[in-house]
């Protein structure tokens, strides 16, 4: 994560969304006058977005907690897929 002031930002845009796009990660502008917003590449919005829908459930939110624990502990199964 980076932090920048607008004024920064404003000077040299494409390189904070260069650095941004090119690290997968965020940068958050400072600005006086109003909120602070967040940049961040479209590749990290959406897996922030997936992640949300995924754990919004509660009871999809146990099942993945359960198969992550699964995973950690080894208990898992390759499985061909069949052309159908």
């Amino acid at each position: 994560m980076q932090v920048v002031e607008y004024s920064e930002a404003s000077e040299d845009l494409n390189s904070v969304l260069d650095r941004v796009s090119k690290d997968s990660d965020y940068t958050i502008i400072k600005r006086s006058d109003s909120e602070d917003v967040v940049v961040m590449s479209l590749e990290t919005f959406n897996s922030h977005m997936e992640t949300m829908h995924l754990l919004k459930s509660p009871a999809n939110a146990q099942h993945l907690a359960k198969s992550i624990e699964q995973l950690n502990e080894g208990k898992i199964f390759h499985r061909e897929l069949l052309d159908g």
